[in-house]
């Protein structure tokens, strides 16, 4: 069974530390179902890999994307396998959808925390 331990994203990489009995044959970063780039792996011990994957680019794009990074027997960028195990998902949000999607979402919460306030204040008054 393998155990992925995130370390972040840090200057357009993602990284870190993979547990497992061996070392996967790849390790591949997965996006809308194609592989988009391919990890490095380096030992960090007995059982353990310092996993490095590097995020292309035109990746980064308005709105929100999705990334799996699986461990599978495959090899380049070839399709990720059936048998493929996904240690990892990474979420990026960017643009300016998303920022009046995040601006409708918070004058949403503030709307229901003014009624949530009012109904409080009127069952204190209640005799």
């Amino acid at each position: 069974m393998s155990q992925f331990e995130n370390h972040g994203l840090k200057a357009g990489t993602w990284s870190g530390v993979l547990t497992a009995g061996e070392a996967p044959a790849r390790v591949a970063l997965i996006h809308l179902g194609e592989v988009v780039s391919v990890a490095r792996l380096a030992e960090a011990g007995t059982g353990r890999w310092q996993v490095s994957v590097d995020l292309p680019p035109a990746l980064l794009a308005d709105g929100v994307q999705s990334l799996v990074l699986v461990a599978d027997g495959g090899e380049g960028s070839e399709a990720p396998l059936p048998d493929a195990v996904q240690l990892d998902r990474l979420h990026l949000a960017a643009g300016t959808p998303l920022d009046h999607t995040l601006t409708a979402e918070v004058q949403l919460l503030r709307a229901e925390l003014e009624l949530l306030k009012r109904e409080i204040r009127r069952l204190a008054t209640v005799d």
